[in-house]
């Protein structure tokens, strides 16, 4: 059974959270056009299914929202984003998150919205400089740093307090997005993601991923080694998250068989780990060298889901305490 429901019965008046101390968030872009809901819609007792006009992508961007049993006052939102094929293999219909991993029923007793676009094929979830013909325009930094959380905080009683995640692509976005926009989040979580982008191998793979679902990638921010990348590199920029939380897994590109079936991947799950291995080895030194605290998970395991939702587990004890909320049952 579904329910549509209005926006003020999801989100009662309530006063705004006060801002916390120590942390500066950038807000949004007020001289662009506000995003505006097109509607919301009860899926479940503690999901719903948002959508969204975005007026930099310039259509309608569906999002689902995991909520908490108790909605009688203002919470965080945690923000988690999907890997290269995000709404493919769903055929749009729901997140790979909702889709691959226990993360509805982990998160139900947790004091938190959980937001999960559905979509971003290939994007990295940025701002592109160029439409591609074949990915359509990609404005996801502006939609997710600038547009949405206006909108959850208002539709969904959020407090101004956020953290994001994301698995593969998902990784590499969230990161992007945390030193783009420094104080936005409090903590980033980031799975089997490459976030050193200056690395000419890493920025090799990350063209050839686009190329793969039919994308240009010079569309995104021109020839690697161009002023864009650099502007968008995570690495290069980690200075700015010297007061956000980090949590960092990736496996060593051999199945973990304790995992069974959910331990498998595609054939080349093993090469596109070891990848992500060598991106997040660049990424903890740069870190280490701007004297930025970042917690590891150096585990076994491939480039597949079975693997993040073990590390979406394993990271909430860190997410819980950068967004000031009780761990729960793990």
């Amino acid at each position: 059974m579904v329910a549509v429901v209005t926006v003020a019965a999801l989100a009662p008046p309530a006063q705004a959270a006060p801002p916390t101390p120590g942390v500066t968030t950038t807000p949004p872009d007020t001289a662009a056009p506000a995003a505006r809901v097109v509607s919301v819609v009860m899926t479940a007792p503690q999901r719903a299914r948002l959508r969204v006009f975005s007026p930099s992508m310039r259509k309608i961007i569906s999002v689902d929202v995991l909520l908490p049993r108790d909605r009688s006052t203002p919470r965080p939102s945690l923000y988690l984003l999907d890997g290269i094929d995000a709404g493919v293999l769903t055929g749009y219909r729901q997140s790979g998150w909702t889709d691959q991993t226990d993360i509805v029923r982990f998160m139900a007793d947790k004091s938190v919205n959980v937001v999960l676009p559905i979509g971003g094929t290939a994007s990295y979830y940025t701002d592109w400089d160029r439409t591609d013909p074949v990915l359509g325009v990609n404005k996801w930094d502006t939609f997710l740093a600038s547009e949405l959380p206006p909108v959850i905080d208002r539709t969904f009683r959020g407090n101004g307090t956020n953290a994001i995640g994301g698995v593969s692509m998902g990784a590499t976005g969230a990161m992007m997005l945390a030193v783009r926009h420094p104080g936005l989040y409090r903590g980033v979580a980031a799975f089997s993601g490459c976030l050193d982008l200056l690395d000419p191998t890493a920025a090799a793979a990350t063209q050839g991923s686009i190329l793969t679902r039919g994308g240009n990638p010079d569309n995104m921010w021109g020839t690697p080694g161009d002023a864009q990348w650099r502007a968008h590199d995570p690495a290069s920029q980690v200075d700015v998250l010297r007061d956000t939380s980090l949590y960092l897994a990736v496996g060593n590109g051999l199945p973990d068989f304790s995992l069974g079936l959910a331990g498998l991947a595609s054939p080349v799950g093993g090469a596109l780990e070891s990848g992500a291995l060598t991106c997040t080895r660049l990424f903890a030194s740069a870190a280490r060298r701007a004297g930025v605290a970042t917690t590891i998970d150096y585990r076994t395991g491939l480039h597949s889901w079975g693997y993040w939702n073990q590390d979406l587990h394993r990271a909430w004890p860190t997410v819980a305490r950068a967004l000031g909320v009780p761990v729960g049952r793990r």
